[in-house]
């Protein structure tokens, strides 16, 4: 029987990690411990880079303290890599995997790790090697696939929309000294992250005022007009802004080419002098002749724990989970998918897709999310979202600030 197939397990974790990365993998080495055909699970240390050294560790001869607290405990214990693996790379995996009598492979990533696990499995299967190969998703960004959403996204959200909550209302509080703040999030070619911003806004005070994301062109002239009847009506603006907003040439909006990197995968990366946020903030001082400021947390939103999301955290562990399951019954070359259950009360079931549809595909924010002048965000985004972010974000109040009339002239 396919499920009698027995072996060692290998688990990896690979790309930018987030806040619940670490759920997936305790939920492999715990389901993996259920079943006997799984003799041992092996830890890839830094990913497939770590795998190509063959630099393991026996992740059953860790302390069980040690891996409940790996629940609480941010960002990829394993290690991760942005390493593009060569041709010559895969049959040097399959080696090893022979010398290690691994028979299960479960990679927790993004789409570049979707497509390695592709290749692995198409590679066994031409060699005629019995390996079950399963991804587990996993992205802040949220641009994977056939998968409702992505494990790290909503934790990433919600500190985006806590953050934007909070310095907003600082920005309101301070609009005598600052005029504009922007704040950048990352996201490679998608919106979600900076659509997340839209979650904190309940009236038109509220930050932010203006979202901008890669879907929709940028254009510089009608992003300075926003800004100036934002000031002119409320005296403040809040603008949420994706890292990759491109303009009618598709270029990356304040993209300085001489400060660009790129890595494995020719992704490009950007120093923090550089960037989208940097170039808004000068031509709004340049133009507008208002004081912006620059807020860009970055890796903070990618990997902070103080504020994460429970469906987050749950949901990541049953991906793991499931990718084990479906391996142990037989299953291989897919990635285990978040189905959203149909009603008003949000539930959320796992799924397959096949790792060929997911790999090096991007899941970007619908038009429907987008308002007509590509400068917001719509209501429909806050029913899709806002369930991911788990517990209720807080309210905030103002002042009705009675006036005490005036006694001097």
């Amino acid at each position: 029987m396919a499920s009698q197939l027995r072996g060692n397990l290998v688990v990896g974790q690979s790309g930018g990690p987030t806040a619940v990365i670490n759920h997936s993998l305790v939920a492999v080495i715990q389901e993996a411990a259920k079943h006997e055909a799984i003799e041992g699970v092996y830890g890839m240390v830094h990913g497939v880079g770590g795998l190509l050294r063959e630099n393991l560790i026996d992740l059953r001869r860790e302390r069980q303290e040690t891996i409940q607290g790996l629940l609480s405990t941010p960002a990829s214990a394993l290690g991760s890599c942005r390493y593009k693996v060569t041709p010559q790379d895969y049959e040097r995996i399959l080696q090893i995997f022979r010398a290690h009598n691994v028979r299960y492979f479960v990679y927790i990533g993004g789409n570049d790790s979707m497509d390695t696990a592709h290749r692995v499995a198409q590679l066994a299967d031409d060699r005629r090697y019995e390996l079950r190969v399963m991804g587990v998703p996993k992205t802040m960004d949220n641009d994977l696939a056939l998968t409702d959403h992505c494990p790290g996204y909503g934790s990433a959200a919600r500190f985006i929309a806590l953050a934007t909550m909070d310095t907003g209302k600082d920005l309101e509080a301070m609009r005598t000294f600052d005029d504009v703040n922007i704040l950048e999030t990352l996201g490679r070619n998608a919106g979600w992250l900076a659509a997340s911003a839209f979650l904190a806004k309940r009236s038109a005070e509220d930050a932010p005022h203006l979202v901008y994301v890669p879907e929709r062109t940028f254009h510089e002239d009608e992003f300075l007009e926003d800004v100036r009847e934002t000031h002119r009506e409320l005296g403040y603006v809040f603008v949420a802004v994706s890292q990759a907003i491109r303009d009618e040439q598709h270029r990356t909006v304040g993209t300085d080419l001489s400060s660009v990197a790129e890595d494995a995968f020719g992704h490009k990366t950007m120093s923090q002098s550089s960037g989208t946020a940097n170039y808004l903030r000068r031509i709004v001082s340049e133009k507008l002749g208002l004081h912006a400021r620059v807020l860009r947390p970055s890796l903070i939103a990618r990997d902070f724990t103080s504020c994460v999301s429970r469906p987050d955290q749950k949901e990541a562990y049953l991906t793991g989970r499931s990718a084990v399951s479906h391996a142990v019954q037989g299953n291989s070359g897919y990635m285990v998918t978040l189905v959203r259950e149909p009603g008003p009360t949000y539930g959320c079931t796992t799924g397959l897709a096949p790792l060929q549809d997911v790999a090096n595909t991007d899941k970007l924010l619908p038009q429907e999310y987008i308002n007509e002048r590509g400068n917001g965000i719509t209501e429909a985004f806050r029913e899709y979202a806002l369930p991911l972010l788990g517990d209720p974000l807080p309210r905030y109040v103002r002042l009705e600030r009675f006036a005490v009339p005036k006694k001097l002239e």
